[in-house]
């Protein structure tokens, strides 16, 4: 390889790692979810013109490792802050993590440029039109491998940056986040192909055949988003999810154990409410060890507006499938219910890797890190919703919201989405409001109007249009409160979940290679 060769080489990955970091002003907090689709077009354009498909491989890999370094930086915060990592430990684990996740963009731009590389009697409009399709089946391909192996982390789909207001966010009830990931990539590459000056063989008017296609994309996702797939069912009811600004540093010690039960109680005695939920491991201790006076002092301010309140506590006593945890203790995640409604709960079946469960291997890794009971038994996989507070609640812990076709197990018989987290393992990072950002794809997949109760935020009620329509400051102590409405009905991604769009990825690049093979 020549030197310009490898220069060239060299220039393009730098482009692609830049590109990469800059996608992800496209999500929470800055939301400017435009920037996505100049990004996609700027790797389409990298991809387009790679001269072999290991150069679309290494411009793929470029791009997520820019894209994951800049945008899961909030992993550096929990292995290092909280963890007890040393800074260069977790460092290198952080970056072993990105590299991880660029392992997909790469494949995908692998497989993008083995595609798109045909005869040149097939670079006309047409040709064009399907590579552009091309791309995006690569990408959505790519990020649905990314959201399952390994247990899965579609943490950073590129669906989520299209949360309203932007136009795409229509597209979510019919084709869940890989969807609108798909329309996004495809909206980039269109957009590439309007101002790349055509081929000789290509007419002009391709130009505006993708212009065209481009400003369908827009209308029909605009149009798609004044559609209302559910109805409300029943009367409102009041709600207060609470938020108790717990330093995470601090939690478990026996010392301060009481601050946190004094805290909660005082929440919901000053906050009363049908419908009362407190976060994630709220209460710091075992719920089989927890003081009874407590729990039934809870439980009377719970039924004083004949309501219910649902508790974040890590259970000994929850009966799991499973091997449990290191010495045969059963330990479960759980949320429990107290109130007038009969108790039940809700144990978290989809743990996290490395934070509630040793993945084989790794015991070594987790060794090196201070993580309180961090060896927990899932839960069933799919359990029925909680009936508490005259809703059928269909109830999800941490990061179980990113999975949008395990929480779709729920529907149609849930009426309202719960989620209850503690982020404060990631400090003041945009782990938060990206959180945030997936639980209101949630709420639009679903057609449900979703409660999101944190330890230090972001607390936030989403309405069934995917819009916030109120949140505490994070990092403070308080309660939210309001009246949320319940919702019947079936969206079509509730009906069909990812399938869809997976089987058009699949099609698409079917047809790719069926081109390729007759080009």
């Amino acid at each position: 390889m020549s030197a310009f060769s490898r220069g060239g080489a060299a220039k393009a990955a730098l482009l692609a790692l830049l590109l990469g970091a800059a996608s992800v002003v496209a999500f929470a907090p800055l939301n400017a979810f435009p920037v996505l689709w100049l990004t996609l077009a700027g790797l389409f354009a990298l991809w387009t013109t790679a001269p072999s498909i290991a150069a679309g491989a290494v411009r793929g890999a470029a791009f997520g490792l820019g894209f994951f370094g800049a945008g899961v930086s909030w992993v550096y915060v929990s292995l290092s802050t909280f963890g007890g990592m040393p800074a260069i430990a977790a460092a290198g684990a952080t970056f072993a993590f990105c590299v991880y996740l660029a392992v997909f963009p790469a494949l995908a731009g692998a497989l993008f440029v083995f595609l798109s590389r045909s005869a040149p009697a097939s670079q006309g409009t047409a040709g064009r039109l399907l590579r552009t399709a091309l791309f995006a089946a690569a990408w959505t391909l790519g990020e649905w491998a990314r959201g399952h192996l390994f247990t899965g982390f579609p943490w950073l789909s590129v669906g989520y940056a299209q949360t309203p207001p932007s136009p795409l966010a229509g597209f979510a009830p019919l084709l869940g986040v890989f969807g609108v990931g798909f329309v996004s990539a495809w909206l980039g590459a269109l957009l590439c192909e309007t101002v790349r000056r055509p081929a000789a063989s290509a007419r002009r008017s391709a130009r505006w055949l993708m212009l065209a296609c481009a400003a369908l994309v827009l209308v029909c996702g605009a149009w798609l988003g004044a559609q209302r797939w559910t109805t409300p069912l029943a009367a409102p009811v009041s709600v207060a999810l609470l938020q108790g600004n717990i330093a995470q540093e601090t939690k478990w010690r026996p010392e301060t154990l009481r601050e946190s039960l004094t805290t909660y109680y005082r929440l919901m005695q000053e906050h009363p409410a049908q419908l009362t939920v407190l976060p994630e491991t709220a209460l710091p201790v075992i719920f089989e060890q927890a003081p009874q006076d407590y729990l039934e002092a809870l439980t009377q301010l719970a039924a004083r507006r004949q309501g219910d309140a649902l508790v974040g506590v890590v259970s000994a006593g929850e009966a799991l499938s499973g091997e449990g945890s290191a010495g045969g203790a059963h330990y479960a995640n759980v949320a429990q219910s107290l109130g007038v409604s009969p108790a039940q709960r809700y144990a978290k079946s989809h743990l996290v890797p490395f934070g509630e469960f040793t993945p084989p291997g790794f015991a070594w890794f987790m060794r090196a890190l201070s993580i309180p009971m961090s060896d927990f038994t899932p839960g069933a996989t799919n359990p029925p919703p909680l009936a508490v507070a005259g809703q059928q609640v269909a109830v999800n812990i941490c990061y179980e919201d990113i999975f949008g076709d395990e929480i779709r197990r729920a529907l149609p018989q849930a009426s309202l989405l719960v989620n209850l987290s503690n982020v404060a393992w990631f400090g003041d990072s945009l782990a938060p409001a990206q959180h945030l950002q997936i639980a209101q794809m949630r709420a639009l997949e679903s057609g449900r109007m979703t409660l999101r109760a944190t330890n230090t935020g972001m607390t936030a009620i989403v309405g069934a249009d995917g819009r916030v329509q109120a949140a505490l400051p994070p990092f403070t102590r308080g309660a939210l409160v309001g009246d949320v409405q319940g919702y019947s009905g079936t969206t079509p991604y509730v009906r069909w979940g990812d399938a869809p769009a997976l089987l058009l990825a699949v099609l698409l690049l079917g047809l790719g290679a069926l081109r390729r093979r007759g080009g």
